[in-house]
């Protein structure tokens, strides 16, 4: 947002001050200045006013003109002219010999046969205004030879503020905004606005206006009329100019001008195309033209101004075609309105139309301005077109009001918060000088938040302190190191295991992580042939490519290995993240933390990664733990795993996670050339279950003895139910039991187990050992295991 300093100092004396470093203070305690200070009118002088004498046209040249100009010198000056709008008696703006525009030195010229001994330029050549159509026209009333800047406000400062840093201060989106905190960083004190009276209109009548829906929270309008000025004042329109805007129309011009003077947005439509005003949304979608001539969509959720049950207009946004002010137009209903911000923006991202009104209306506007603005609106009307006439009187319907904020604090909330000593007048200085109203009794301090301040900006003791402390100023500190008691802080169970499993995945496993969003992004699953599933979707999403929230990391980890495939032929990749898995009682998110790993191979079969995978979650459980896993048979519930090699993760007897092949459809789409398998653990659930203490066993003198049996075992039967058969069986001596060997046909599953038997008193013998076996053997077959021949 441009602002102008001329404009600024409207409202707040600032002669005998540094403007520049004044604008470094605003920048080190409001918001952020740009770094490009501009000086408008520097690179402009010697323009002054020519009154064109005579005019001739050019013997040889259909668009040139030989004119005389009274440059307030004792002679006429000859010049060469081809602007359209040439005439005698005309004073315009003229660069003598020797003016300098920019970085042109006017000279005498030759032109077409004749030499020009000056030049009669345009608005747009002084650069005041985009106007190329003619040569500046000027009032009678000026004497000729006066230097243009005598007469206008050509020279100025203009400084753009980034508008992102006035995102919660509605208040600073028009020039006198910025002129309070000019005024508090000056110690100067805020001139009020010149308005005018509106009471002296309360006995005529009102215009039909009604409120129908809530999103409007103050609607306050005025009907004038007799309105003869189309043009605005040549000042009117170098500010405009200057920050940013085109000039149209003066009764166009005007409502901009307010906008960017107050911060408050204000439409005028043409009266006699409305009559009575609605304010509400409709039940069917339709098409509405705005003043830009774009057709757009409305839906039932936009709230419009209508004359009647015709919109004119979609409010807080833009103006209609059909109630535009025209060049005729003599008669002006005038809006001055603040509707609810949410809203406004919403409705901005729907009809992907964004407007300066807009952009402050989105910043929830301070109702209490509506009035002022009319009231400063028809105090300038009246200024520069003396005949208008005021038909109506003020018709005003406050539908929302924002609570009254009152802060109360002590003097050593103040010191303790800023480090500094800052004295109870200085506070109290400083918080009136920005509107707050101050009651001090003793050291407590009753603060009352301005309404242009109170509707997001300030809320809590902790904004009264910001207020002091950068009016103060940030650099008037005195640095020092603060004393403050430092104790040590035990991180979370949950944070220390994720920790411990990131550095065993990356240092022992090579594994790669990486790091995602919560979308289920919906163009990437569908390439790999994984359907979004059902779950919570963001309202009035703008891409639908992320309008739902995953409820597994592992397709988000597909995606990732389907965009890698040129890396390696042989890679892993591991994330500890979110999902949500649908909403609970009070309709919040049911967030939860998963790991997640993914190994993808071209150079080994599935069954080596896989078991790869079961050892890699095996043996950091074994670390962090010092527990065994066990897996049971699970059903697939997502499409992207394969059923017949998928298995639940089990820690203490609980389900944990899962663990599984990749679903051949989808590892097809990835790589059909590659083996692809997955497991996914709650990383809650695995941290809070509690590790088993260590034991320590004193390694037997005596020499270990190993028996080594190969067995067939029935499909679906698990290594845990094997061990059923030896679990009371061996006693003391009976040390571990391991698989050494596999052995697999169309037919077959045959395992080699070792069972390791050692005593701390004394040698075994083969005797004992064997009777142990025998009973083992047996119980095996009970269960419907058999000894492999």
């Amino acid at each position: 947002m441009f602002l102008s300093m001329n404009w600024i100092q409207d409202f707040v004396d600032l002669s005998g001050l540094d403007k520049i470093e004044l604008i470094r203070k605003f920048s080190l305690s409001t918001a952020e200045v740009e770094n490009d200070i501009l000086r408008k009118g520097s690179e402009i002088s010697g323009i002054v006013v020519g009154e064109i004498k005579s005019v001739e046209n050019h013997p040889d040249s259909k668009k040139l003109h030989l004119l005389k100009i009274d440059a307030g010198e004792n002679e006429l000056i000859d010049v060469v002219c081809g602007a359209p709008n040439v005439r005698v008696g005309l004073k315009t703006a003229f660069a003598k010999v020797g003016a300098k525009i920019g970085e042109i030195t006017i000279t005498p010229r030759a032109l077409a046969g004749f030499t020009s001994n000056g030049m009669c330029c345009s608005e747009a050549e002084i650069g005041i205004s985009d106007d190329n159509s003619g040569i500046m026209e000027i009032t009678d009333d000026v004497k000729n030879g006066t230097d243009l800047k005598d007469i206008y406000e050509i020279d100025d400062i203009v400084f753009e503020v980034d508008n992102k840093s006035l995102t919660n201060r509605p208040d600073l989106w028009g020039h006198y905004g910025i002129a309070r905190e000019f005024a508090a960083l000056a110690g100067r004190e805020l001139k009020p606005f010149d308005l005018d009276d509106l009471k002296a209109y309360d006995g005529l009548k009102k215009i039909d206006m009604k409120i129908e829906d809530t999103l409007c929270q103050r609607y306050s309008c005025l009907q004038i009329e007799n309105i003869n000025r189309n043009v605005s004042p040549v000042n009117m329109r170098i500010r405009l100019f200057y920050c940013g805007m085109r000039a149209i129309n003066y009764l166009a011009d005007l409502t901009n001008y307010l906008m960017l003077e107050m911060g408050q947005p204000m439409h005028a439509f043409d009266s006699r195309k409305v009559e009575k005003i609605r304010i509400k949304r409709f039940d069917k979608p339709f098409t509405f033209k705005t003043l830009d001539g774009v057709e757009r969509n409305i839906d039932e959720n936009t709230l419009m101004i209508c004359n009647g049950d015709t919109p004119v207009a979609i409010a807080g946004i833009m103006g209609g075609l059909d109630s535009e002010i025209v060049d005729d137009t003599t008669t002006l209903t005038l809006e001055s309105a603040t509707f609810n911000a949410v809203s406004v923006r919403k409705s901005t991202v729907r009809l992907a139309h964004r407007t300066d009104a807009s952009m402050r209306y989105e910043k929830c506007l301070d109702p209490e301005m509506t009035v002022t603005a009319i009231a400063r609106f028809v105090y300038l009307l009246k200024k520069y077109d003396s005949d208008i006439k005021v038909v109506s009187s003020l018709t005003d319907e406050y539908a929302f009001r924002y609570d009254t904020v009152v802060l109360d604090f002590d003097k050593n909330f103040v010191d303790r918060y800023t480090g500094i000593e800052i004295s109870n007048d200085r506070i109290v200085a400083t918080l009136e000088s920005l509107g707050f109203k101050v009651e001090l009794n003793n050291d407590n301090f009753s603060v009352t938040v301005p309404s242009w301040r109170a509707t997001k900006d300030v809320t809590i003791k902790a904004d009264i302190i910001e207020e002091i402390t950068r009016i103060y100023g940030y650099d008037n500190f005195e640095i020092h190191t603060t004393r403050s008691p430092l104790y040590p802080v035990r991180a979370s169970v949950v944070k220390t295991t994720e920790n411990k499993i990131k550095d065993m995945l990356v240092k022992r496993y090579n594994l790669h992580e990486l790091h995602s969003y919560v979308w289920a992004y919906n163009d990437e699953l569908k390439a790999i042939d994984i359907p979004v599933e059902d779950n919570v979707k963001l309202a009035n999403a703008t891409n639908p490519n992320i309008e739902t929230l995953r409820n597994s990391i592992v397709p988000t980890q597909l995606c990732q290995i389907k965009s890698n495939l040129s890396f390696s032929n042989d890679f892993g990749i591991f994330e500890i993240g979110r999902v949500v898995n649908g909403l609970d009682e009070n309709g919040l998110c049911i967030e939860n933390k998963k790991l997640a790993i993914t190994l993808y191979s071209k150079t080994r079969n599935v069954k080596d990664i896989y078991f790869e995978l079961r050892d890699i979650l095996a043996v950091v459980t074994d670390e962090i733990k010092h527990k065994a896993l066990t897996f049971e048979k699970a059903e697939p519930t997502h499409s992207y795993e394969h059923p017949v090699n998928l298995y639940s993760v089990c820690l203490d007897g609980r389900n944990i996670g899962t663990i599984g092949i990749v679903h051949p459809t989808v590892n097809k789409k990835i790589d059909k050339k590659a083996a692809i398998v997955f497991a996914e653990i709650d990383v809650n659930a695995y941290a809070n279950t509690k590790a088993a203490p260590i034991v320590y066993d004193e390694p037997s003198k005596f020499p270990p003895m190993d028996y080594d049996i190969s067995v067939e075992v029935p499909q679906g039967m698990f290594f845990s139910h094997l061990a059923e058969c030896w679990k009371n069986e061996g006693g003391e001596i009976l040390k571990s039991t391991k698989i050494v060997d596999t052995y697999d046909t169309d037919t077959v599953h045959s395992v080699t187990i070792r069972f390791e038997f050692s005593s701390n008193e004394r040698t075994l013998s083969s005797a004992e050992v064997q009777k142990i076996m025998d009973k083992i053997i047996s119980n095996l077959s009970e269960n419907g295991v058999k000894l492999r021949g």
